[in-house]
């Protein structure tokens, strides 16, 4: 019979084990629908769910005094679904895994090649990752946590507002009341 014996500090093996069976907890935004308003506010209307970012980069080649209606609507108060680059009015905090974020971070690297003029996907990841950075930092409140978005174009540059949105004394939903049929459009400020 023969016994091998190897000396292995259990502290790296420790290490490795928790490396890979933990994984990172993050939180990012998802689009999320309380009425069909999206559907007649933007173009193309996020679908509820689909992870979001800021999305002000879709306007950084477009004068924004010359958007009117739908588009206009997405560029003063949308976030951008990753998966139908469609428009949310809100956006929700969510606990994410690390794998979520760098999967969301794949799909908006591929479209900022795709659809955004980015020349190649080495080029386009670090803006994706920022992207991603940037509406993480936004969810630096309580999962479940409503996020709305106020943009406007001022002396040159694009600004954006960020507020939280949560329930009075929170218990139960956030209660949301609806807009009356034609209550919306390009003269509301």
């Amino acid at each position: 019979m023969f016994e091998l014996l190897i000396n292995v500090d259990q502290s790296l093996l420790y290490s490795l084990a928790a490396s890979q069976t933990l994984e990172v907890a993050v939180r990012l935004l998802k689009t999320i629908r309380m009425d069909p308003s999206d559907t007649f506010v933007f173009e193309n209307a996020a679908a509820p769910g689909e992870w979001a970012v800021s999305g002000a980069f879709v306007f950084a080649r477009l004068d924004p005094a010359t958007l009117a209606g739908k588009a206009r609507a997405a560029f003063r108060g949308g976030f951008l679904g990753l998966d139908s680059l469609g428009w949310s009015t809100l956006a929700q905090i969510v606990e994410a895994s690390e794998q979520d974020r760098v999967m969301a971070t794949d799909v908006l690297t591929r479209h900022l090649v795709e659809f955004f003029g980015a020349p190649d996907l080495a080029t386009a990841r670090p803006a994706a990752e920022e992207e991603m950075a940037f509406a993480a930092s936004l969810s630096d409140h309580p999962a479940g946590r409503l996020i709305a978005v106020s943009r406007r174009y001022e002396d040159g540059a694009t600004r954006e507002v960020f507020r939280t949105l949560s329930a009075r004394g929170s218990t139960g939903p956030i209660r949301f009341i609806g807009v009356p049929d034609g209550a919306i459009g390009d003269e509301v400020e």
